[in-house]
């Protein structure tokens, strides 16, 4: 595969990338030439192809239509992996959407003429704009504890999970106070010998959560990705929603939230007060960040770390948008944003007149 000459390069095909995809479509730009969306997975579905397959459709919190095709009505007892794969490679086909896979991308670059060169494993795209919906799944966050190299069991990641089965028998640390770790450690629990739940601070639990809880986590996040710091935790902002499966796990006991352990030993983690906990396996359902890698050519962060954002658009780079990022993080968001950031493209392309590439 050779490189290419074309206005938008999206890079990403899950929720952001897809509906960037299709507002480029309705912008009138042409496939292949006028847009490519490049995307490192093996199939349709973005990071939900990745997901464990216990995790079941009715598991899910929501998955907001992509626009302009509805999922419709699917089986709540599918693995929620299976049916979104379906359903985006059914838009893919709907929309004649040009998506390239499996490209890594490797870097991205300036050029001497304005353009951006995306090198990938299958070659080199020149692109006037850029729209980055990378999300976060293949970058896992760890955290570094004392004595974490010395533990003679298992640790993994949320990223690595795969289903309950392996942690039978098993006594199991669950590390983390976002929806996966409750979700998984309900899992584990019913074939486990023993769990412990701990997480750096007390858990929030939340009622309900409606439109103006989401308004304001949103305006929270926002903030943050306004001054280039960090997006942070949406459920640092938002709480866990007191569902019936978590008022079911805290009768059971399951639910009982331990503060972080102060180091790992070969055969369990230690607490600062002596307590210990004996274990086979740590499980770190520690979130993600941002995959971002590939643009440190173009010097994006700001001192906080973050990268300055006007919207969608990197405020220090006018032809670079992240799509996924901050606010537009939900899969809600991630439409509202690729709506947004192709409007914006679409005026960056026609205020100035593609550049003649050299012969």
């Amino acid at each position: 595969m050779s490189g290419r000459d074309v206005d938008v390069v999206v890079i990403g095909a899950g929720q952001a990338g897809l509906s960037a995809g299709y507002f480029l479509h309705r912008a009138g730009l042409a496939p292949e030439t006028g847009y490519v969306l490049l995307d490192g997975g093996a199939g349709p579905g973005g990071a939900w192809r990745e997901r464990w397959p216990t995790l079941r459709l009715s598991g899910v919190h929501g998955i907001h239509d992509l626009p302009g095709l509805a999922l419709g009505a699917a089986d709540p007892d599918r693995p929620a992996a299976e049916v979104v794969a379906e359903y985006f490679a059914a838009y893919e086909r709907e929309f004649g959407l040009p998506v390239h896979r499996p490209v890594n991308v490797d870097s991205v670059h300036d050029r001497p003429d304005g353009r951006l060169d995306v090198r990938t494993d299958a070659g080199t795209w020149t692109t006037r704009a850029l729209l980055n919906a990378t999300g976060t799944w293949r970058h896992p966050f760890w955290p570094v504890y004392p004595g974490q190299a010395t533990f003679a069991g298992r640790q993994l990641h949320t990223a690595d999970y795969r289903g309950p089965e392996e942690f039978a028998g098993r006594r199991v640390v669950v590390v983390g106070g976002g929806t996966s770790a409750v979700q998984l450690l309900a899992e584990i629990a019913e074939v486990a010998a023993a769990t412990r739940w701990v997480t750096r601070r007390p858990p929030v639990f939340a009622e309900e959560f409606g439109q103006e809880q989401g308004r304001v986590a949103v305006a929270q996040v926002e903030a943050r990705v306004r001054v280039g710091l960090p997006p942070g935790s949406v459920v640092g902002v938002t709480g866990l929603p007191w569902t019936p499966q978590l008022r079911r796990m805290h009768e059971s006991g399951v639910l009982r939230r331990f503060p972080m352990f102060d180091r790992i030993v070969p055969d369990g983690v230690v607490w600062a007060d002596g307590d210990t906990f004996a274990a086979d396996v740590i499980l770190w359902c520690t979130g993600f960040r941002a995959v971002l890698n590939h643009l440190a050519p173009l010097r994006l962060r700001a001192p906080g770390g973050g990268i300055l954002m006007d919207g969608t658009r990197v405020a220090v780079d006018e032809r670079v948008h992240l799509l996924g990022y901050g606010p537009s993080a939900s899969t809600i968001g991630a439409n509202r944003a690729g709506r947004a950031a192709v409007r914006e493209i679409r005026r960056l392309l026609d205020s100035a007149p593609a550049p003649v590439a050299a012969t």
